[in-house]
């Protein structure tokens, strides 16, 4: 299965936990695997790419299904815009959580502490 969690500060989402295989599929062939996949990349290269961002990267794993980052301290220009990357990353996680229930758990959490 596929632990996704989301963490935030008050309103604000700082950082992500993808870990697990969803086992919906063999490697190479699983949709639900993928989509977990494109959506958490795609946000931190999004971050880093467009907006400069550069996510902290606190474990990345991809045989053991784990990317794990933070959201560095921002201007509030770059919350903004971090916020909508996000926003998206936990809308798709949570819609693939509803739609693959035995595949993938979703949860938001209060801030961690940070390494």
């Amino acid at each position: 299965m596929i632990t996704a969690v989301l963490y935030r500060e008050g309103e604000n989402l700082t950082g992500c936990r993808l870990q697990g295989h969803s086992g919906w599929a063999e490697a190479g062939k699983d949709i639900v695997c993928a989509g977990a996949s494109i959506l958490t990349c795609s946000c931190v290269n999004t971050l880093e790419g467009e907006y400069g961002i550069a996510a902290q990267i606190r474990e990345q794993n991809a045989e053991k299904g784990i990317l794990d980052f933070d959201l560095p301290e921002m201007t509030e220009e770059e919350n903004q815009k971090a916020q909508i990357l996000m926003s998206m990353l936990r809308q798709g996680l949570k819609d693939l959580a509803e739609t693959y229930p035995q595949n993938v758990s979703f949860s938001i959490k209060e801030r961690r502490k940070q390494k």
